[in-house]
């Protein structure tokens, strides 16, 4: 059955990149590329992916710094309201609106494997808003930032399925039960 995870790494304060969208602190960490909850692993569960443009917008600025191609053989998806190129060769398709209007289309192009929503934080919120997020995968790593993009900024109730040590990185494996359920007796 195709889940929808949000699969990332995060500072142990919570933010996704600095308030730059700089993603050094990222780069610098050691990580085990066949360890516990890696990218490869997890990437071959992947038939379709969603991001947002300032994510999209990165991974282009990352690729003509490095002269490295597109990464993706499966479709991706990007929600943004503006006009952002297309590298040649990348299936890459554009969508405005809420998630649920592209849902469908990413389910379809995922068949049996799994949607990553890759991110940012704001973009998982929506997809768990809606309730279409089944799970968050992410690599904890020992670095604060103070500020920047945070990593899920919703009130939701997880339940803890796996945690490892990969690297630098505390990795954890969640299922989202859906919005937090505040007890409000007290």
């Amino acid at each position: 059955m195709t889940s929808t995870v949000y699969y990332t790494a995060t500072t142990l304060d919570g933010f996704l990149a600095d308030p730059d969208d700089s993603l050094a602190w990222l780069m610098r960490q050691d990580l085990d590329e066949q360890g516990p909850q890696n990218y490869g692993a997890f990437f071959a569960t992947v038939g379709a992916l969603v991001m947002g443009s300032t994510t999209y917008e990165w991974v282009l600025a990352h690729l003509a710094e490095t002269g490295e191609a597109w990464y993706y053989s499966q479709p991706t998806w990007v929600m943004t309201t503006r006009e952002l190129p297309v590298l040649a060769g990348a299936d890459v398709r554009f969508a405005k609106g809420d998630v649920t209007t592209v849902y469908d289309d990413l389910r379809a192009a995922a068949g049996e494997q799994d949607v990553w929503v890759v991110g940012g934080g704001d973009l998982a919120g929506q997809f768990a808003d809606a309730g279409l997020l089944d799970g968050v995968i992410v690599s904890i790593a020992p670095v604060v930032l103070g500020a920047g993009r945070p990593l899920l900024p919703r009130r939701l109730d997880l339940r803890l399925e796996e945690t490892a040590r990969n690297g630098a990185f505390v990795t954890a494996r969640y299922t989202v039960d859906g919005p937090l359920q505040e007890d409000r007796t007290g």
